[in-house]
């Protein structure tokens, strides 16, 4: 993924994975994903186009489906090579677990099993974006919400907690949003190193390029 590879600049090695999102392995890996989301995901933009690509990331979903607790064992033993090899380039590490799914892992223990690791994702529940704003998440594991055609009040009610948004906007990034101050999220994907309560701003990308839902936000 070339946006992880940026944060290698700033002295971070990013580790992602990516389970294939949405119903793409016969279970809903992205539950709350709307309309305009799943027609503009990333899954097949950049390396995704490949078939064989896609058919990697459909086999790793349907492996934490039907066998997740040798999947957690695998993702454990990646993790802590990942740890030795940026211990062997001199960087710190970050994980983002969620690179095109949007799964809970809170619930399966993995930050606590790695607590010097910094770990990352977007989300669109806005019951796990409140909780990270409010505190209730693992102290390693930052989260940013990300807007949809069809969730201005959940946006609403995250900033106002004091929670960041990541939007997406049609051509060029404005200077505000909704009151907040919009930062470039392309430059790396480093979102932890974020201000607290902004908005990140992500041009449209791939498919979202021809989304006509509202997803993609048009300047003004």
């Amino acid at each position: 993924n070339s946006k992880l590879l940026k944060g290698e600049k700033l002295g971070w090695l990013t580790l992602g994975l990516s389970l294939a999102p949405f119903t793409m392995s016969g279970k809903n890996l992205c539950p709350h994903a709307s309309a305009g989301c799943a027609a503009a995901c990333l899954f097949s933009a950049g390396m995704g186009r490949f078939p064989n690509v896609k058919k990697a990331r459909i086999d790793k979903a349907k492996f934490f489906n039907d066998s997740q607790p040798a999947f957690l064992i695998q993702l454990q033993r990646e993790i802590a090579a990942g740890i030795k090899r940026a211990t062997k380039l001199g960087q710190k590490l970050a994980v983002r677990l969620n690179v095109v799914s949007d799964v809970a892992w809170e619930r399966l223990g993995i930050f606590e099993k790695f607590p010097a690791i910094q770990f990352y994702d977007y989300t669109k529940s806005p019951f796990r974006a409140l909780q990270f704003a409010a505190g209730k998440m693992p102290a390693n594991y930052h989260l940013t919400f990300s807007r949809s055609e069809n969730n201005a009040d959940a946006v609403q009610n995250v900033l106002n907690t004091g929670g960041s948004v990541a939007v997406v906007f049609r051509g060029k990034l404005p200077d505000t949003y909704k009151g907040k101050k919009v930062i470039d999220g392309d430059i790396n994907d480093l979102r932890f190193l974020d201000p607290k309560n902004i908005i990140v701003g992500l041009v449209e990308k791939g498919r979202a390029k021809k989304d006509a839902s509202g997803f993609v936000v048009e300047p003004e």
